[in-house]
């Protein structure tokens, strides 16, 4: 084997392009090379390159090929475009058996060969988000200007170049050189191969792991908190981006003045995430910190005094913007600013904001009232809740969004919980972010999420596999949170249908979105089921069953089956109910199976009758049972059929020769099936095998 070494050295790439760019480079140099037999694959990638290092077959053996043709006597062009297809001539064809046959030997192939071959296209073809050309007559596209192709295989260099031709202003060729630090360590430096890589590029003041460099960024700000007597505000999505940043992160530590410390800690926050990739802290007590930590590139010689004082003088301009802001929106109550909303579009087939505002304020009530929040204080919250749209601070932070409203709340003298509704309304925003737990903010929260989609499915505009440009399937996944969290009752097909009424003449009436919302949401609990580990067929099943709009019933319903199913039990009463379904679907396409009730008189075998008197007996329990929503009950009552069914199967021919027996016992084995259904349909459930 032979070890392949392919680094692209281009200016800086964007931190949120980088992991994908490593990604595709492998899929890419995978596919080119599929005939070389890659393995012991690494990836890396960073702010100034992307690397790909593999082990590799030293050529591509010889082979034949032989393979039929098309008949004798087809188009000319049949037999031109298979001699296309495999680099034949006509000479490599002969005829047999009324068929063109090819046979074609391929000569083996040196591995660099190949790779000379593949690599222009391969990066002429490279997929960014966004490329940029250079270079005067280049027609070659990068995400940034690329400046180096290392490409070495076992420490020789793979010589190819960039250019189409000659009139291409695109000229980069292949080396055996890259570069290192552009201040610390700047020029180029010369790599021998894929086993000093890593190596040489450390000494140059380049960590090419994206996770080590992650880590060590992790350790330098942790340490600097640390030592000041501060914790870091955890923040995963930053410290990715910051590792993709720099190429040698060195931690340093910065102050906040005082007279910014009476902001709220999110617009500190936002501002340091946002424009400075700084990261936030915390003192031993958990309030604010009056500093900041952040990751600089290069080893300074005053220690970094130079470039905290600079970091600090830049975050002091940006917060005192934020103070403006601050103080400037506080000038006007939150109520002053709904006219406002008027000229704030929602959507062009939806409204407004404005009229947003007036659906939430009707239907936010209604969702108060069933959970036992207090409906004026919901009504409130309602109709102030999107009023920070047209503030300052959200249109330089958008982030901000419902936490200023909150903040801006209290300062106009509204109640705590209207304040906490607005600032929570739009949670949980995703799967890390809590959901609201008070009964107000609970009310407007999930009004939001329900008001979101039936607007967006009264309109048409449904998810679909390819995309969700208005965060359905998230606003469908937070109402599910929210009632879970908070195990709530809520008739959900009521407040669809609600939610329908104050859209009149925006959306047409439809009789069946709300099934079709309800049914959305029921899929997305299925999806979130299946990534806990959890049976989601056992949630169809159950939804089957009773197409309950109570999520925690629902639920309840769903746990107490997978207990069941979970037993040895349940298992062959599953097994049996199987069996009973496979003899009543063939024999009701044949019309044998009437609705006449059991004869008792017919019922001659004990197995028989002993499974008719437990059905009687079960019936009344589990109807009483799931009629309390005691389903753990209900199925423990079920379980009980498990021996009775078994010693009928075992007992009893079900297709007896005298009909009136034969039509008796498929009666039976219906109402069996009649009362496991009415707990879940078990035809939806998947079987791990009997017991």
């Amino acid at each position: 084997m032979a070890e392949l070494l392919l680094e692209l050295f281009s200016e800086e790439i964007p931190a949120r392009m980088q992991a994908q760019a490593a990604d595709n480079l492998a899929r890419l140099m995978g596919e080119a090379l599929s005939a070389l037999a890659p393995s012991a694959v690494r990836s890396f990638h960073g702010t100034r390159r992307i690397t790909w290092i593999a082990e590799i077959a030293a050529e591509v053996p010889a082979s034949t090929i032989n393979e039929r043709g098309p008949k004798l006597g087809a188009p000319e062009q049949a037999l031109a475009g298979f001699l296309r297809k495999h680099g034949a001539a006509r000479t490599d064809i002969r005829e047999e058996g009324g068929y063109f046959l090819l046979e074609k030997a391929i000569p083996g192939r040196p591995a660099a060969e190949l790779i000379a071959e593949a690599m222009p296209a391969l990066l002429r073809r490279f997929p960014w988000p966004k490329s940029m050309r250079w270079g005067g007559t280049s027609q070659f596209t990068w995400v940034r200007p690329l400046r180096r192709i290392l490409c070495l295989l076992d420490g020789q260099v793979v010589p190819f170049n960039l250019a189409l031709g000659e009139d291409d202003g695109h000229g980069l060729t292949s080396s055996d050189q890259t570069e290192g630090h552009r201040f610390l360590s700047p020029g180029a430096i010369t790599i021998a191969g894929a086993a000093d890589y890593l190596d040489r590029l450390r000494d140059a003041h380049v960590l090419a792991d994206a996770a080590e460099r992650r880590r060590v960024v992790a350790e330098g700000i942790e340490k600097r908190a640390s030592e000041a007597g501060y914790s870091i505000v955890p923040d995963e999505g930053l410290l990715d981006e910051v590792a993709g940043l720099v190429e040698w992160p060195v931690a340093l530590l910065g102050r906040i003045d005082d007279d910014f410390m009476g902001l709220p800690p999110e617009v500190r926050q936002v501002s340091m995430r946002v424009n400075q990739r700084y990261f936030a802290l915390t003192d031993a007590a958990g309030a604010p910190a009056p500093a900041f930590v952040f990751a600089a590139n290069i080893v300074a010689p005053d220690q970094g005094e130079a470039i905290i004082h600079g970091n600090e003088r830049v975050l002091r301009a940006r917060l005192s913007d934020a103070r403006h802001f601050w103080d400037l929106d506080r000038a006007q109550p939150l109520a002053a600013r709904l006219p406002a909303l008027e000229k704030v579009t929602f959507h062009a087939k939806l409204g407004s904001q404005s009229a947003r505002v007036a659906r939430l304020k009707a239907l936010a009530p209604i969702i108060a009232q069933a959970i036992g929040a207090d409906m004026v204080e919901a009504e409130r919250a309602a109709e102030l809740a999107k009023a920070d749209l047209t503030t300052g601070m959200v249109g330089e932070f958008p982030e901000l969004q419902g936490v200023m409203g909150g903040y801006y709340a209290l300062h106009d003298g509204e109640t705590a919980a209207v304040a906490a509704a607005i600032r929570e309304h739009y949670q949980p925003k995703g799967p890390g972010d809590a959901v609201p737990t008070a009964p107000v903010s609970i009310a407007v929260a999930l009004a939001e999420k329900i008001e979101i989609l039936v607007g967006f499915f009264g309109i048409g505009e449904k998810p679909t596999g390819s995309g969700d440009p208005y965060a359905l399937r998230r606003a469908a996944l937070g109402i599910i949170r929210i009632i879970r969290e908070n195990a709530l009752r809520l008739s959900l097909r009521q407040l669809i249908d609600k939610a329908q009424i104050f859209f009149a003449g925006v959306i047409e009436e439809n009789a069946g979105l709300a099934d079709e919302v309800l049914a959305f949401i029921i899929e997305r609990l299925r999806v979130q089921l299946r990534t806990e580990g959890r049976r989601h067929d056992v949630l169809a099943a159950a939804f089957a069953a009773a197409n309950d709009d109570d999520l925690t019933r629902l639920l309840h319903r769903t746990d107490a089956i997978e207990a069941l199913l979970g037993t040895k039990d349940g298992e062959n009463l599953l097994a049996g109910y199987r069996r009973a379904a496979n003899i009543l679907r063939i024999e009701e396409k044949k019309g044998a199976v009437g609705s006449a009730a059991i004869d008792t008189a017919l019922l001659t075998e004990p197995a028989e009758i002993a499974l008719a008197s437990a059905l009687d007996r079960v019936e009344g329990q589990v109807t009483k049972a799931l009629g309390e929503e005691n389903f753990s009950l209900a199925m423990t009552q079920l379980s009980e059929l498990r021996p009775v069914v078994d010693e009928f199967f075992d007992k009893v021919t079900v297709n007896a020769d005298e009909p009136g027996l034969r039509t008796n016992r498929l009666t039976l084995l219906k109402r069996l099936r009649s009362l496991t259904d009415l707990s879940a349909d078990f035809s939806r459930l998947e079987t791990t095998g009997a017991v």
